[in-house]
């Protein structure tokens, strides 16, 4: 039979107008074989980057990221589908939300939303991230990071006396329990300082001080020395004994085969004592910011004691000989002229013991026994009742804690009404040193108080509308705000970093709540 006729050229224009341009490109699967032969060389609508897919998978084979077309006559319903789209993913969190966050993730989170006050809540998610992050920073430059400690403590370990520098042959500062020595130790070819801890004889053990955990209010330790103490460190006068002038240790020291010595990360200058003692004219002439000081200092120690208890830890001599202060690299850029002398320093407890139980230190009954003269003083003396003494010291008000418990008087030593803390921090004291130690106020709820103190809010917002939970969390999300509107206009002048103040600062206002300060407001302002 004579072949049949040849196809007419307009059959091949009809295949080539099969394949339609758009996503359902790729939506068909594999290509027939007679589509491959006649469009060999037409690449396809959406043709891949080398860093989107692999080059060893052809054309046909890639799936499509866009939306589906509806099915086409030329394709059956029931024809299994060899691509299908990817799940969309999830919208991100406000805290996972960056100015630089894109805008098709940002439609994502924003879509749902359908009311000015869903976007209000994402905004405020934001800064509660934000203040958060920027607290986490801060305390990078406050505290040594653990990733650095532990290879100082690793460095350290089994080291002598021999692998430091003695910087300084008198103590850079005295405790009530210990001699604080500058010394050098070289690490990655810096010369870094610490602070070498010889204890004083009959001071509290170490041992506990080695599982505190790092924070910016307790003394660090990254290693410990077993050995004897050097001959050219010289010690002054203590405990009744006075230098020999020959550059030895004192004779209760030298008889001593081998000390343990704690190495310190933080060097001290002075003790709260010293401070104490040496500010008397500065809170004449300046009450409010020494006032404003002595708050952030008693902040710092109520941070330190909560520390504290989480670990089961209790402070062996909580008085001021046993607080260390701590220079801060940069003072608050606000300071300049004689306000400078104000600088905040970091205040570290330093003496410790471990808590067998959790009871009270000091129970009601023993404390009437002792005030009525039937009983020795309570050892150790609560939290409360030792911060609560701190004020009056602090203030230069004296006071002792047997007439602040006493029975023969009702009421506590006048503090002067100098600056706008004044009264506060006669109201907190008053909360601390109650006779009864069921109403005293906690350690918590100290710190809390000391926050409004500091940051508010203060009556007057209360002047003109009624305290209500409302009117609370309105004003806690509009300072945060403005907290982080400060620091965004601090960043664009010149001088400090964020320091210690205002760290504190953004502990408090990240993590208050409503429910918080009409508690702490009641306590203070009632």
């Amino acid at each position: 039979d004579p072949p049949p006729p040849p196809l007419p050229k307009k059959q091949l224009q009809r295949a080539e107008s099969l394949p339609e341009q758009g996503p359902s490109w790729h939506s068909w699967g594999h290509p027939t074989p007679w589509t491959a032969s006649i469009l060999p060389n037409i690449p396809p609508p959406h043709p891949w980057h080398e860093e989107e897919a692999p080059s060893s998978i052809p054309p046909w084979d890639r799936p499509s990221w866009g939306p589906k077309k509806p099915l086409t006559k030329s394709q059956s319903l029931g024809e299994p589908v060899a691509w299908s789209s990817p799940q969309k993913a999830p919208a991100p969190s406000p805290a996972e939300l960056t100015f630089g966050t894109v805008d098709g993730e940002l439609g994502r989170l924003l879509q749902p939303l359908e009311s000015p006050a869903g976007v209000c809540g994402v905004v405020l998610g934001c800064q509660a991230a934000a203040l958060a992050r920027l607290s986490a920073r801060i305390q990078e430059e406050l505290v040594m990071p653990e990733e650095r400690q532990q290879l100082l403590e690793a460095e350290l370990a089994g080291k002598s006396w021999a692998a430091l520098s003695i910087l300084d042959r008198e103590p850079c500062c005295e405790s009530r329990d210990a001699w604080y020595f500058r010394v050098g130790f070289t690490f990655e070819q810096t010369q870094l300082v610490f602070a070498a801890k010889v204890p004083k004889p009959g001071c509290p053990s170490l041992g506990v001080q080695s599982s505190l955990g790092a924070h910016c209010c307790i003394q660090g330790l990254i290693g410990r020395l077993t050995d004897r103490l050097p001959r050219e460190l010289v010690f002054p006068g203590s405990l009744g004994e006075q230098s020999t002038g020959s550059g030895e240790a004192p004779a209760c020291l030298a008889t001593c085969p081998v000390l343990q010595v704690l190495i310190s990360p933080e060097v001290p200058y002075q003790t709260l004592a010293g401070f104490v003692k040496g500010s008397r004219g500065l809170h004449r002439t300046s009450p409010g910011h020494y006032e404003r000081l002595a708050c952030l200092l008693l902040l710092q120690v109520c941070m330190g004691l909560e520390h504290l208890r989480v670990q089961n830890v209790g402070q062996g001599d909580l008085c001021p000989e046993n607080l260390l202060l701590v220079q801060c690299l940069c003072p608050p850029r606000t300071q300049q002229g004689k306000e400078a002398s104000l600088s905040l320093p970091r205040l570290l407890i330093s003496s410790f013991f471990k808590v067998k139980d959790k009871r009270r230190p000091c129970s009601t009954s023993q404390e009437q026994d002792w005030t009525q003269g039937l009983a020795a003083p309570p050892s150790p003396v609560a939290d409360e009742l030792n911060v609560g003494m701190l004020i009056y010291q602090i203030l230069h008000v004296g006071i002792s804690l047997e007439n602040a418990l006493g029975f023969r008087s009702n009421r506590l030593p006048e503090i002067p009404s100098l600056s706008i803390y004044s009264t506060g921090l006669k109201r907190l004291a008053m909360l601390l040193l109650h006779r009864d130690p069921c109403k005293r106020v906690s350690i918590e709820q100290a710190r809390s108080i000391l926050q409004v103190l500091l940051w508010g809010p203060r009556q007057e917002l209360f002047a003109r509308s009624e305290k209500t939970l409302t009117l609370l969390r309105s004003w806690v999300e509009v300072k945060r705000a403005l907290l982080l509107l400060k620091f965004a206009e601090n960043s664009a002048g010149v001088g400090a970093s964020p320091g210690l103040e205002e760290w504190l600062c953004c502990q408090y206002f990240k993590e208050v709540t409503e429910h918080t300060l009409y508690q702490v407001t009641q306590a203070l302002y009632t």
